[in-house]
């Protein structure tokens, strides 16, 4: 199907359609100026049984393919999405206005983690067990089966390809849903990772809430793997109740840093920067809330301005996605002000074409405003002074999400405190973002549950199978 009929949208990002005349087609605009970027049709809900029945019959073969040969063609799929890089990249810009070089770094970064899955799906073994001294006794790993994988808009070739390609590597078909703010993106994905595979080892399907919400609660699906909402999150979990699907979430976050008061604070607010106002504040783990120490607050607020200041002389910004998001955002920030914070830059939506929003400093923060309890998903910094670090360490893990968190300390005794007692999945320290290859971590509470990424993805994709042979009678 050519590319630019297809599109594959995201479950959490649909809003309500009039029941009486459903939508059937989905209309992109580019948010940097609005002008169309194409309209695709949506993969009706009563075909989703016949394709969820394509992938269960798929899996027969795919499940006894050998994982060296799984491996080998993954890697093949992975050379051949580098060999559409720049095209893929310039669609992501297009569709979601992330930055040419951040989306193609999106896609270099999503390219690496297929080769990976290539390398380590071969390699995952299972165990040899001490049973009776004739006996032979050991787990193996199995796949699941049909795995439904919907994925999000913001970072949409880096994070769809670890789950399709543990998924995939691991010997399940899936049935593939990116995010309908970047249809375009997401079939052309699909199509070059589909045409590297079997029949029907890889289906992507094309649609709005409706679908996702039909593929959660169907019957014929093995694991759901959702990055997205909460809210969706939420109500996946719920309908894979009633099915017995195996579910991977992650989920919102409001990712808390902590400024001690020991560190430079012209460095820290560079990193405060770099986490708020990167892709325009759309990252899971961006920062969303920052508690710094009362002895370095004047000359880190003034640090943090000025490198709003020079992003907006610079145009180092994107569009927010689009004017739902963009409304989201200066609606948190504006019920902030209105109960106390002052925008010390930022916080008005700018005149001319596109959904831009400018880099925004707020202070005078307190824990009940909007921007500090609740995700905002754009490039807004709102920051709490605190007198003391074990403030900031409380106040940082009083939320009702456990995605990650940073912390900025010179003490050692304060890091190893932080990393002991913030309760999320991630704790990161004197950098806001990084990490080392072949990490994994588990989100809690209301920012999910689950491996998404890593090796122990490859667990989630799999189940364990525990077998028992002994001497005949």
């Amino acid at each position: 199907m050519p590319v630019n009929q297809t599109v594959v949208p995201n479950h959490e990002d649909a809003s309500a359609r009039p029941t009486e005349a459903p939508d059937t087609t989905l209309r992109i605009t580019d948010p940097r100026d609005g002008s169309l970027v194409g309209t695709v049709p949506m993969t009706p809900v009563d075909e989703l049984p016949g394709i969820l029945a394509r992938s269960r019959s798929a899996a027969a073969s795919w499940s006894r393919t050998a994982p060296a040969e799984r491996g080998a063609l993954l890697r093949a799929a992975a050379h051949a999405v580098a060999a559409h890089a720049e095209e893929l990249a310039a669609l992501n810009e297009r569709e979601t206005g992330k930055l040419y070089e951040q989306s193609l770094g999106g896609v270099g970064a999503g390219v690496d983690t297929l080769l990976q899955y290539a390398e380590l799906g071969p390699l995952h073994r299972g165990k040899q067990l001490r049973g009776g001294f004739t006996a032979v006794d050991y787990a193996v790993p199995e796949p699941r089966g049909v795995v439904v994988a919907l994925t999000p808009w913001n970072d949409p070739i880096a994070v769809a390809a670890g789950l399709l390609g543990a998924a995939l590597v691991s010997g399940n078909t899936v049935v593939y849903k990116p995010s309908e703010k970047c249809p375009h993106v997401g079939a052309l994905f699909g199509e070059i990772l589909a045409e590297a595979l079997p029949a029907d080892v890889l289906i992507p399907v094309t649609g709005d809430g409706a679908v996702g919400g039909a593929l959660s609660a169907s019957t014929g699906v093995d694991v759901i793997a959702h990055v997205g909402s909460t809210a969706s999150g939420q109500s996946i979990a719920r309908a894979a109740a009633l099915t017995g699907a195996h579910v991977l979430r992650e989920n919102g976050g409001n990712d808390a840093l902590v400024v001690d008061g020991d560190v430079d604070p012209v460095w820290a607010a560079g990193q405060a920067a770099l986490g708020a106002f990167t892709n325009t504040g759309q990252i899971c783990t961006s920062v969303e809330r920052i508690y710094v120490h009362r002895a370095i607050a004047e000359p880190f607020v003034a640090a943090l301005v000025a490198e709003a200041r020079q992003r907006a002389e610079t145009s180092a910004l994107g569009p927010i996605v689009d004017e739902v998001q963009r409304s989201a955002v200066h609606a948190a920030v504006q019920a902030s002000i209105n109960a106390g914070a002052v925008a010390e830059i930022g916080g008005a939506v700018p005149d001319g074409p596109g959904t831009y929003y400018p880099a925004t400093v707020l202070t005078s923060c307190t824990a009940d405003m909007p921007v500090m309890s609740e995700e905002t998903f754009g490039p807004i910094a709102p920051v709490m002074v605190v007198d003391s670090f074990d403030e900031g360490l409380r106040r940082a893990a009083e939320d009702r999400y456990g995605l990650a968190a940073s912390v900025l300390t010179r003490s050692l005794e304060n890091a190893h405190r932080a990393a002991a007692e913030l309760p999320v999945g991630t704790v990161k320290v004197n950098a806001v973002f990084g990490g080392a290859p072949g990490g994994a971590a588990q989100p809690r509470r209301d920012s999910g549950s689950g491996y998404g990424y890593g090796p122990e993805l490859l667990d989630e994709m799999t189940t364990t199978k525990v077998v028992h042979i002994g001497l005949p009678g």
